[in-house]
């Protein structure tokens, strides 16, 4: 059976009782994490703009987990665009899977009256869709100008609303291909309200895709194979697999690869060298009036993706390893307190910015995408005496390090805190362990 169609089949097809427990429980976290980043970042410039553009009418789909309801599309734009807008949500299969995911199937789910564990069956869905297209193709889309949250995300969410209206696999196929052709995302735009678009668009584009497909709105279900199908009009160097049987549902990638848990706001090639440095001043107290150089050890695809080198603003700050060091040491830490334009701006962090240099190498480590075997940090004193950290393979909340309980929900009360969440962060941390055995609209309620 062709990709596209083999997908809408295992869609259609997926149900509670074929899930590991496992995959659950990881999709439970990484639902837990994005709504914690959702409600974060709902008051950002980016989120206002949108629901000032948008200006969704009433509708059963809840904002940002407040009192405003809209339009379940409008909603899982605007949702994911939060979500997305801090740079503070999970990674994996070379994105962010639930920044785009989680906005969709809440805003469907909530319309539908959907039950929490019709949500978790979707999540999973997408996820898996997701991993299927990543797997085809080792070429590194960023390389080539493509933001993989916005494409992957696209088809990804468009799968897990496919499910939540238990579309049979033909029109699940075709809502598949819907999202394909919805799919968009430019590297050019990082550091920008856009860049956090790109997860919202592909969320509405989901729930839109699902909607048309089931209306009776046809598209060709080889959309993702095709020689100028998805695989193909993305793919870096020309050559992905097209052919091969699909996997989704007979190995489960959610398993293999799981999801990062962000401990630092900022784009997910800046924290091996934050873990490294906070080790470093952990153990040698540095001050900034000490430090003559700090050399960073990275990938020349990461430095690519840190494109600013002296930015100006919290939002440009995202993508810069040099604030990240400068942070790490004037600060002792890189959180969301830090990334405000006051803080980017201040001299002692503008000065210190200045003493960071990049080293790169193209010695990749082959499990993980773009990445150097390590990241390693070093400082060098005004004093003369050197001091450099551990190189750190893996960040912290990597799926292979993942965050404890206690940390996961440490992350959640100060996103939740920090967007003035009109729901108590224990109380809405508790329904979300119990999402198997409540209903969406009970999830969002303020009450």
């Amino acid at each position: 059976m062709p990709l596209t169609k083999e997908l809408g089949q295992f869609v259609a097809d997926l149900s509670p009782n074929r899930l590991p427990e496992e995959a659950v429980r990881v999709a439970r976290m990484g639902i837990i994490d994005c709504i914690g980043t959702m409600i974060a970042g709902r008051k950002e410039d980016c989120v206002r703009i949108m629901r000032e553009v948008l200006a969704p009418a009433d509708g059963p789909a809840t904002i940002t987990f407040g009192p405003d309801k809209g339009p379940a599309p409008e909603v899982a734009w605007i949702n994911g665009t939060a979500a997305h807008a801090l740079d503070y949500d999970d990674v994996g299969l070379r994105g962010h899977p639930s920044t785009v995911l989680v906005p969709a199937i809440l805003a469907e789910a909530e319309t539908l009256g959907s039950s929490g564990a019709d949500i978790i069956v979707a999540y999973i869905a997408g996820y898996e869709t997701w991993a299927e297209l990543f797997r085809r193709d080792t070429g590194l889309l960023h390389k080539k100008g493509w933001h993989p949250t916005g494409l992957y995300g696209a088809v990804g969410a468009a799968a897990a609303c496919a499910s939540l209206r238990r579309l049979d696999a033909d029109k699940a196929a075709q809502a598949i291909a819907l999202g394909a052709s919805q799919s968009a995302g430019l590297m050019a735009n990082f550091g920008t309200m856009t860049k956090p678009f790109h997860a919202g668009k592909a969320a509405h584009a989901g729930v839109m895709a699902a909607r048309l497909a089931e209306a009776g709105f046809t598209a060709n279900t080889d959309a993702l194979e095709h020689p100028q199908g998805f695989l193909s009009a993305i793919s870096v160097e020309g050559n992905p697999d097209r052919a091969s049987e699909s996997k989704a549902g007979k190995e489960w990638a959610i398993l293999s690869q799981g999801i990062g848990i962000k401990k630092y706001p900022t784009c997910y090639c800046t924290h091996r060298a934050i873990d490294c440095m906070l080790d470093l001043v952990a153990a040698s107290p540095i001050k900034a009036d000490d430090v003559k150089k700090i050399t960073v050890n990275i990938s020349d695809y990461f430095a690519t993706v840190l494109r600013n080198h002296t930015p100006q603003t919290g939002l440009a700050a995202k993508f810069s390893m040099e604030f990240a060091m400068a942070s790490g040491i004037v600060a002792r830490r890189v959180g969301l307190r830090e990334l405000t334009d006051d803080f980017v701006q201040r001299p002692d962090i503008q000065q210190l910015m200045q003493r960071v240099e990049i080293v790169t190498t193209t010695e990749y480590d082959p499990e993980l995408s773009g990445g150097a075997v390590a990241d390693s940090v070093r400082v060098e004193l005004t004093s003369g005496k050197t001091v450099a950290g551990e190189p750190v393979a893996r960040a912290t909340g990597h799926a292979s390090r993942p965050l404890s309980e206690a940390q996961l929900y440490e992350k959640f009360a100060d996103c939740l805190d920090v967007g003035a969440s009109d729901i108590p962060a224990d109380v809405l941390f508790k329904r979300l362990q119990s999402l198997h055995s409540i209903a969406a609209r009970e999830l969002t309620a303020l009450q």
